[in-house]
C-alpha cells in the first residue's frame, strides 16, 4: 500500500509539473505574441505593466479572474458552464503521452520512474487525436448554449472546420506511422536519433516534407488561428462562439486555444523533427564528460523546436488575411486532402521497395 501511495504521489507531482509548465508557457505566449506582432507591425506592443510590459499576462489574468461572470438570460446554464471546461481539459490531457526528454529511468526509494514521460502507451497518437475531437464539442456547445446567433454561427463554423481539417491532420501523420511502425510517440521519437537526416521530415526512403506542410496548415486551422479563425471572426461574428462569455469562462477558452497550440507544436516536433534528439549524435554535454546532465540539452532541443512552431503561428497571424469560408473549405478538401492521400501512397510504395534492415 505504501509503495502504491508513493507511486501515485510521484505521478501526481509529475503531472502537476507538466501542467504548470504548460500554463506558464501559455502566459508567456500571450505576451510573446503581442510583442512579436508589435515588432512585425513596427510598434512596441505592451509596455505599461512591468519592465517593457513583461507583467502584462499576469495583469490580464487578474483582470479576468475578478471580472463579472455574466450568463445570458436565455442561455442553457448547464451547457454554458460546462463548455469551457470541455474545451480546456482535453487540451491538457493530450500532454500525458508527449515525450519531453530522453527515455531515462530513475530509481526513487525502490521505485523506478521516467521523469520526462508520464505515460508511454502504444496508441499515443490516437489518444491525442481522440481527445482533440472531444475538445471540439466544447466550442460547439459553447456556441449553441449561449442563445446568440453570432455564437451559434461560430459554433457551426467550428464544427465544419474541425471535421475538415482534423481528417487532414490524421492523414498527414500516417506517413510517419508507416515509416516508424509504431503509434507510440516515445518510440517514434527514439527512432529519429542520430544525425538530423534521420528525422522523418528528411528520412530515406520517403521524406515527410509534404506531410509536415499539410500537418502545420491543418493544425493552424484546428486551433482556430489566423488565417483560419472563422469561428471567432470579429469582423463578422463579434467574437464567434465565445461572444457571450466573460470572466473565468472566457479565460478557459483562451487558455484552451493556446494549450492546443502548444500541444500540436509538441506533436509536430516529436513526429517530424526528432523531438528531443539533437541534430547530431549524442549531446555536447556527453563530449564534455557530463553525461548525467545530457537530458538538459535534450529538453532544450525539444523546447527550441516546439517554440519554433509557435513562432510560426505568430508569423502567420501578422502576415496573412483571414480566408473566406468557401475558400477555407475548398482549400481543405480540394488541396490538403489530395496531397495527404498522395503522400500516404508514395510513402507506402517507398517503404515497401526499400524496407529497413
Amino acid at each position: 500500500m505504501a509503495e502504491l501511495g508513493l507511486r501515485l504521489t510521484l505521478t501526481f507531482i509529475q503531472i502537476a509539473v507538466i501542467v504548470l509548465i504548460v500554463i506558464v508557457t501559455v502566459l508567456l505566449l500571450t505576451l510573446a505574441e503581442r510583442k512579436v506582432l508589435g515588432w512585425m507591425q513596427d510598434r512596441m506592443g505592451p509596455m505599461e505593466v512591468g519592465p517593457y510590459g513583461s507583467l502584462q499576462p499576469f495583469a490580464d489574468a487578474i483582470k479576468l479572474f475578478f471580472k463579472e461572470d455574466i450568463v445570458p438570460a436565455g442561455a442553457n446554464k448547464l451547457l454554458f458552464t460546462v463548455a469551457p471546461l470541455l474545451a480546456l481539459i482535453p487540451a491538457f490531457i493530450g500532454f500525458a503521452v508527449i515525450p519531453w526528454g530522453p527515455d531515462l529511468t530513475f530509481e526513487f526509494d525502490g521505485l523506478t520512474m521516467k521523469p520526462f514521460i508520464i505515460s508511454d502507451i502504444n496508441i499515443g497518437i490516437l489518444y491525442i487525436l481522440a481527445f482533440a475531437s472531444i475538445g471540439a464539442y466544447g466550442i460547439i456547445l459553447g456556441g449553441w448554449a449561449s442563445n446568440s446567433k453570432y455564437s451559434l454561427l461560430g459554433g457551426l463554423r467550428s464544427a465544419a472546420q474541425i471535421i475538415s481539417y482534423e481528417l487532414n491532420i490524421g492523414l498527414a501523420i500516417i506517413g510517419v506511422l508507416i515509416m516508424a511502425g509504431s503509434l507510440s510517440l516515445v518510440k517514434i521519437t527514439g527512432a529519429q536519433s542520430g544525425w538530423f537526416w534521420n528525422w522523418y521530415v528528411f528520412a530515406f526512403p520517403a521524406p515527410q516534407i509534404f506531410a509536415l506542410v499539410v500537418y502545420v496548415i491543418s493544425a493552424v486551422a484546428e486551433t482556430n488561428r489566423v488565417p483560419f479563425d472563422l469561428p471567432e471572426a470579429e469582423s463578422e461574428l463579434v467574437a464567434g462562439f465565445f461572444t457571450e462569455y466573460s470572466g473565468l469562462r472566457f479565460a478557459f477558452f483562451y487558455l484552451a486555444e493556446y494549450a492546443n497550440m502548444v500541444l500540436v507544436s509538441c506533436v509536430a516536433s516529436a513526429m517530424f523533427l526528432g523531438g528531443w534528439n539533437a541534430p547530431y549524435p549524442g549531446t555536447i554535454l556527453d563530449l564534455l564528460g557530463l553525461s548525467s546532465l545530457a537530458w538538459i540539452e535534450n529538453t532544450m532541443w525539444f523546447a527550441f523546436k516546439t517554440y519554433s512552431f509557435l513562432f510560426l503561428f505568430f508569423w502567420l497571424r501578422a502576415t496573412l488575411p483571414r480566408l473566406r469560408y468557401d475558400q477555407l473549405m475548398r482549400f481543405g478538401w480540394k488541396v490538403m486532402l489530395p496531397i495527404a492521400l498522395a503522400n500516404i501512397v508514395v510513402t507506402s510504395i517507398a517503404v515497401y521497395l526499400f524496407p529497413k534492415g
